[in-house]
């Protein structure tokens, strides 16, 4: 069940495509018009030593990736550091945002940790979210949003076109017009 009008984004992409360029210009351009993101964006690769993540309120470089072997396999993931960018954006959620971007939804996502909880809380505060999701994890982010969540293919027209929707809802609400399924559910 998807409403176009619904505070929760999914970006699906394919492996061929580049989530975190069309987040990373979306952001700039909403921060360019004094719009207040909050989130970060992954840079470089998962599986290798260039794991790192922008954070999209101040710019930091925070690096991601575990000290290990050059010659380990695998994502290199660095859970202690993943979880200090996530306590740094959520010290910069409480000074406020208009706008939330999470990175990725992974397996740890799917569990109920990594960022997960920085996508609950904005939405408590009703502040909309956006996420990057890849066509593999789409079913698993089905069942952690439950459903109520707007899918948007991997291109920034699809998500200029979705942030308008939501922008326009939240500066002014129509009297005449039906709550949506999102509304009503929260």
């Amino acid at each position: 069940m998807f409403d176009a009008q619904c505070d929760l984004a999914a970006l699906v992409y394919e492996p061929h495509q580049d989530p975190d360029a069309v987040l990373r210009n979306f952001a700039a351009d909403l921060s360019a018009r004094g719009v207040r993101v909050v989130g970060m964006v992954q840079a470089g690769q998962c599986a290798d030593s260039s794991l790192s993540a922008v954070l999209l309120h101040n710019g930091e470089k925070l690096l991601l990736a575990q000290d290990l072997d050059p010659a380990a396999r695998g994502c290199r993931l660095d859970l202690a550091r993943l979880q200090n960018a996530g306590e740094r954006i959520a010290d910069a959620l409480a000074d406020g945002a208009d706008l939330v971007i999470i990175n990725r939804f992974g397996k740890r996502e799917r569990d109920g940790k990594g960022l997960s909880h920085l996508i609950s809380r904005a939405l408590d505060a009703d502040i909309p979210v956006v996420i990057a999701v890849g066509k593999d994890h789409f079913p698993d982010w089905i069942k952690f949003a439950g459903g109520m969540s707007v899918k948007l293919n991997c291109e920034r027209d699809a998500l200029g076109a979705w942030w308008q929707g939501i922008a326009a809802a939240g500066a002014e609400p129509d009297a005449r017009s039906h709550p949506t399924v999102c509304e009503i559910l929260k």
